[in-house]
């Protein structure tokens, strides 16, 4: 039963990781423009250029905002982590001992 577990986790972690991916690769992908009567695209117009953001921005920003391709990665990873703790492939051993010293006069 716990074998069950740890591939259906895993299998759901999978699929998390992969929508996650698949939503960054789609809005990466360049839109299409739909054809328009005005003015030629060859004019050249650099008024429009916004200007760059710093990448530490970039990343303070998306560590505090994370969009929802970030939160199925983050969820999907943490299921597989969860898969392989139920699989046994990671393990957790925590133990104390208390030692007695002689008694010294």
């Amino acid at each position: 039963m716990r074998d069950w577990i740890a591939v259906i986790i895993a299998v759901l972690g999978v699929l998390l990781v992969l929508a996650g991916a698949t939503l960054i690769l789609l809005r990466a992908l360049p839109a299409r423009p739909a054809p328009a009567a005005g003015p030629t695209p060859d004019e050249s117009d650099i008024s429009d250029l916004s200007p760059t953001v710093p990448v530490g921005a970039r990343i303070s920003g998306a560590w505090k905002e994370p969009t929802a391709a970030d939160r199925l990665i983050f969820w999907g990873v943490v299921l597989l982590v969860l898969a392989a703790i139920a699989a046994g492939a990671i393990t957790f051993n925590l133990g104390a001992a208390g030692g007695a010293t002689p008694a010294t006069r």
